[in-house]
């Protein structure tokens, strides 16, 4: 049993709705590995004094959620080439009062689109326009993804995203052709005003082979859990929070833990 003391490090997330993910996932890997790191989710309503906290009271590190990833930027030390590509932080670590972001969304992403052998040349569509938005576009331009096409409400939003990567912004689905669509907003997440809707219309998703959805909570999202009645390839923001998840722990505490563990602390924390 974990006996917390003076010397016991302190992690935190800070999200507009905060989850348990993180929180399970982290702390059953600082118990397994004999760790002396506490993790606690947060959110807060003032973002300025919530950093300065992180800073002031020495919290070794700060994962960062909607609406926070853009919002936070100026009131940290250094980015870390992951944040400063795609101007979108996910990840805060303090050493001794200097606050470095990064951005763990991106690699999860970029792991993914490898993992799954995503070819390149497909049509994506992707429905979105915050800093989660950006890191998925960002690394799909870097693996090479030049056929795609942003979807958002809010045109300015949407037309500087689509812009940043030389992809096309609509403001809804009429006129989109994707063979591959991603849901980047909050529809289908646990506890939210939409939790029971979909991103994409269903005949989007008829037409589609790849569906993809960042929503972590619940895994089977109602986008997921279509893509996989009409069999398509489908990802899940499941996938994608463990793999940033386990990104953040090896920068809050320079240990990488062995794919077993992993997976357990994975499935403790999606339980």
């Amino acid at each position: 049993m974990m006996i917390i003391n003076k010397d016991t490090q302190l992690c935190m997330s800070l999200a507009g709705r905060p989850g348990n993910f993180g929180t399970r996932f982290h702390n059953y890997l600082y118990q397994e590995l004999g760790l002396n790191y506490i993790y606690k989710a947060f959110t807060t309503n003032d973002l300025q004094a919530a950093i300065g906290g992180v800073r002031a009271l020495g919290i070794r590190g700060c994962a960062v959620s909607m609406p926070f990833k853009e919002a936070c930027i100026p009131f940290l030390d250094k980015l870390d080439p992951s944040a400063a590509a795609i101007e979108s932080v996910n990840t805060i670590v303090n050493s001794d009062g200097h606050l470095k972001a990064y951005n763990t969304d991106y690699i999860a992403i970029e792991r993914l689109l490898a993992k799954y052998h995503i070819d390149n040349t497909l049509h994506f569509a992707l429905r979105g326009s915050g800093g989660m938005a950006k890191a998925v576009l960002g690394a799909l331009h870097g693996a090479g993804f030049k056929n795609g096409a942003v979807i958002a409400r809010n045109e300015t939003a949407g037309r500087h995203l689509a812009d940043l990567y030389g992809y096309q912004w609509l403001p809804d689905e009429k006129g989109a052709d994707a063979r591959m669509i991603i849901n980047v907003t909050p529809v289908g997440m646990s506890g939210g005003p939409e939790e029971h809707q979909l991103s994409f219309s269903e005949e989007m998703v008829k037409r589609a082979d790849i569906v993809f959805d960042v929503v972590a909570l619940p895994a089977e999202t109602p986008l997921i859990t279509l893509g996989r009645r009409l069999n398509k390839q489908t990802v899940s923001g499941a996938e994608v929070i463990a793999i940033q998840a386990l990104e953040q722990f090896v920068l809050y505490t320079g240990v990488r833990p062995d794919e077993a563990l992993i997976e357990r602390a994975a499935a403790f924390a999606r339980g």
